[in-house]
């Protein structure tokens, strides 16, 4: 079996492997090293969890040589800022025994203060898009210079209304470069970004888009409201194996609402949530909190669910589906990670049957379902989120599948039709954008 001797790494990278404890590489690190040493541009296609960041930080400083002024040699943008901190603190330990320097600017935070953080240079810069490019067109990251350039999750990056931002960053810089990216999914959004700025390039896919991890057991239960949810939630954090529970909610008001109740439920110190209406210490305080397992639970919108590498997640509970299927991989893709075994939960509610569908669509794969606790209330009572969405969702999209006006259930196999993508709706994405 392939370990990280094979790469001939150099002795300070390697230390530094051996010191965190790994080993073994993964499928696509063990893919991606020679590809990207030749210096040939690469698209990498790998489910969330895989070690993408590792795939390409170590062939990339692997020859990378010190420069006094620590020149930026490496560029990496990220979807956000949360991943931001993620790309920097690992190449931060992998860089530990040398003088190379890694850096990160986000936006939401000082402007000038980074910019006075630039002037000693990064040997690698880390960073989301808006930001970067207000950076580049100031002079304070000298675009030109760029000769190697990764872009990561960049179908998160296309969701979140980027693209213009990117292809205003390649204005700014050299064709004359490298160019590394990595994804779970290539949408056409991707592909046009592809064929306009890769010259030549290798593409590796490693697992085909929709395909869960292995190690994940994945269930679901058939709740129809907010608050029997909830009743459902207590029952199943009184087991002691839900150690480390990532709840994935809908919106940022079902978040707030939840983090309220869970926090009276089990007290103050067990739970933590972020979204993006919290501030960046707050959100920076909430991960590291739940990482470190000071909180049991961290209630989530979907901000995290791509890129945080957030270790040994138990159980991902995602207690509203979400709207777009892909998105369910990414979300149960924080547990199970490292050859770690996990487990994801789905409660489904009374309007979100299409969302189940779509899902096992995607993964070509049959959720095991379970069924309810017999002490669980059920509650006829809807929180106001829920009616909204629901008349939102009757006003925006028109169904797909042909719902019963009866009682709330199952679909036969026979009566399930294929599903069909929806898309983002701009306004949307560039809001999202904005808030980055």
């Amino acid at each position: 079996m392939i370990t990280f001797d094979d790469f001939n790494l150099s002795k300070s990278y390697s230390n530094a492997l051996q010191e965190a404890g790994y080993i073994y590489p993964t499928p696509i690190q063990r893919a991606s090293f020679s590809a990207i040493r030749s210096g040939k541009d690469l698209v990498g296609v790998a489910q969330t969890g895989t070690g993408k960041t590792l795939a390409y930080l170590l062939p990339l400083i692997q020859d990378m040589r010190f420069v006094k002024n620590h020149e930026t040699k490496i560029l990496i943008i990220v979807p956000t800022r949360e991943l931001v901190a993620q790309v920097v603190k690992e190449a931060e330990w992998v860089l530990a025994n040398t003088n190379f320097t890694v850096k990160g600017v986000f936006g939401g935070a000082n402007i000038n203060t980074q910019k006075l953080n630039l002037v000693e240079g990064a040997d690698i810069l880390v960073g989301t898009p808006g930001r970067l490019l207000d950076l580049g067109l100031d002079g304070a990251v000298k675009m030109k210079k760029i000769k190697r350039l990764v872009i990561d999750e960049v179908d998160e990056m296309m969701n979140l209304g980027f693209k213009t931002q990117l292809n205003n960053m390649f204005e700014l810089m050299d064709d004359r470069r490298q160019n590394i990216m990595f994804s779970a999914t290539l949408s056409d959004k991707v592909e046009s970004v592809i064929e306009k700025e890769f010259k030549n390039y290798e593409k590796i896919e490693v697992a085909p888009h929709g395909t869960p991890l292995d190690q994940i057991q994945q269930f679901y239960y058939r709740v129809p409201n907010y608050y029997t949810k909830l009743n459902l939630l207590k029952i199943l954090l009184e087991s002691e194996e839900l150690n480390k529970v990532l709840v994935f909610v809908r919106t940022k008001k079902i978040a707030d609402r939840l983090f309220d109740a869970l926090q009276a439920f089990l007290g103050e110190e067990s739970v933590a949530v972020i979204h993006s209406n919290k501030s960046q210490n707050y959100r920076f305080r909430s991960v590291n909190g739940f990482e470190s397992g000071q909180n049991r639970i961290l209630i989530a919108t979907d901000i995290i669910s791509r890129g945080l590498d957030i270790k040994s997640v138990s159980h991902v509970i995602n207690f509203d589906a979400p709207e777009e299927a892909v998105d369910y991989i990414h979300r149960i893709g924080r547990t199970g990670r490292a050859d770690e075994d996990g487990t994801s939960i789905l409660f489904v509610g009374e309007d979100q049957e299409e969302s189940l569908m779509e899902i096992e669509a995607l993964m070509k794969k049959t959720i095991t379902p379970l069924e309810n606790p017999l002490n669980l209330v059920q509650v006829e009572e809807k929180i106001p989120e829920e009616i909204e969405y629901v008349r939102m969702k009757s006003y925006l999209t028109a169904p797909t599948l042909k719902h019963s006006k009866g009682a709330f259930h199952a679909k036969k196999a026979k009566n399930m039709k294929d599903p069909r993508k929806r898309s983002r709706s701009r306004s949307s994405s560039n809001k999202k954008a904005r808030r980055r």
